[in-house]
């Protein structure tokens, strides 16, 4: 049992790359997190990296209950080859009462089925990588951010139209239908874009905009 539970503390059930991944990150990060899984040779293997690892059937509320999984603020449900057991271990963790819960899901089946039984947001990873690697892979954009809405934000290199001249001057809002929000300047510190900035060869722009919209822009760095 750990202590008293902050706002961010977190249960991470399923530590397979991408639960351990997250229950690793939010430990860094000095949350207080709980992990559980239901190998014994996983949690041996982690044990070592987290301070609080357990093994457990997540699908056995009894089980959770008894290791106080309740009181924590966040779930993060990981487990994604047995549905069941994910299914089973999202709808423990509602019954439980925890406001926050994450699940990770491996098709749409997957993930309609996690929001019925209780999970409040549904994250595919695979799916999602494959997404942004997709974005990267052809050297069009350094580093890509889509959200639900079809909505992105990207880090682009500077098209030559807009070298040399102010954001002011190169209207890339006007003209794409993009806007800018900073400057990343090698060896220097982040710019918050302002329409007198100065854009100079070899500066990377940090761009918002309609998803359709930043694809077209950084496809005039081909």
């Amino acid at each position: 049992m750990l202590g008293d539970r902050k706002s961010d503390s977190v249960v991470v059930v399923g530590l397979g790359r991408f639960g351990s991944g997250v229950a690793s990150s939010l430990s860094e990060l000095g949350h207080d997190v709980l992990a559980i899984d239901s190998s014994a040779e996983v949690v041996q293997a982690q044990s070592g990296k987290l301070a609080h690892v357990v093994q457990a059937d997540a699908t056995d509320i009894d089980s959770l209950k008894q290791l106080g999984a309740g009181d924590f603020r966040h779930a993060v449900v990981g487990i994604g080859q047995n549905l069941e057991a994910s299914v089973l271990t999202i709808l423990n963790m509602s019954q439980m009462g925890i406001k926050d819960i994450w699940a990770k899901a491996n098709n749409q089946q997957h993930g309609r089925i996690a929001e019925r039984v209780g999970a409040h947001h549904v994250v595919y990873p695979e799916f999602e990588m494959g997404e942004r690697v997709a974005h990267l892979v052809t050297g069009k954009m350094i580093d890509f951010i889509e959200f639900e809405d079809g909505f992105a934000i990207a880090k682009t290199r500077t098209p030559r139209e807009a070298q040399g001249k102010t954001l002011s001057e190169s209207a890339v809002r006007s003209r794409h239908g993009v806007t800018v929000v900073g400057i990343k300047r090698r060896h220097q510190d982040f710019i918050y874009a302002q329409a007198h900035t100065m854009v100079e060869p070899g500066d990377f722009l940090i761009v918002a905009g309609p998803t359709s919209a930043i694809e077209r822009f950084a496809a005039r760095m081909s």
